[in-house]
């Protein structure tokens, strides 16, 4: 399983950013960020300032991290592709046709927040029965 430390993810999007900006050929992976990276234009800026590497982004500050948020949108695109945990792609399309599909990727983002808060709060393994459950939830209200 492939897990990049903070520096390697803060770096990873900086250097995606770069790449875009001077039109070099991107990794398919990077693509995938850049997409996500077009529909965030608040996080532009941050990436092409050297500090943004080490900047702290606490709750205090009112400020969500880019590189947490972006990785989200990763994780969850990932899990949509495979469908996994089963049923999110259907509960996503659900939520997509009542929004946009990027307002149904940030509701399932709070879902997976809500997981690993408590996951990482309770020292245990993420509950993917939780997760699910979270998402179906939110896909089944009017």
């Amino acid at each position: 399983m492939f897990n990049p430390s903070r520096d390697q993810v803060r770096q990873f999007f900086v250097e995606t950013w770069r790449k875009h900006r001077a039109h070099e050929v991107l990794t398919p992976l990077e693509a995938m960020a850049l997409g996500w990276l077009e529909q965030h234009p608040e996080y532009h800026a941050d990436m092409e300032h050297p500090e943004v590497l080490t900047q702290e982004f606490s709750v205090e500050d009112g400020r969500t991290n880019p590189f947490l948020h972006l990785s989200m949108h990763l994780a969850i695109a990932e899990q949509l592709s495979i469908d996994h945990p089963r049923g999110i792609r259907q509960a996503y399309e659900t939520l997509a046709s009542r929004t946009d599909p990027h307002q149904a990727v940030h509701e399932i983002m709070e879902c997976l927040g809500q997981v690993v808060w408590e996951s990482q709060r309770l020292g245990t393994p993420l509950d993917s029965d939780a997760y699910i459950e979270l998402i179906r939830q939110r896909a089944s209200r009017d």
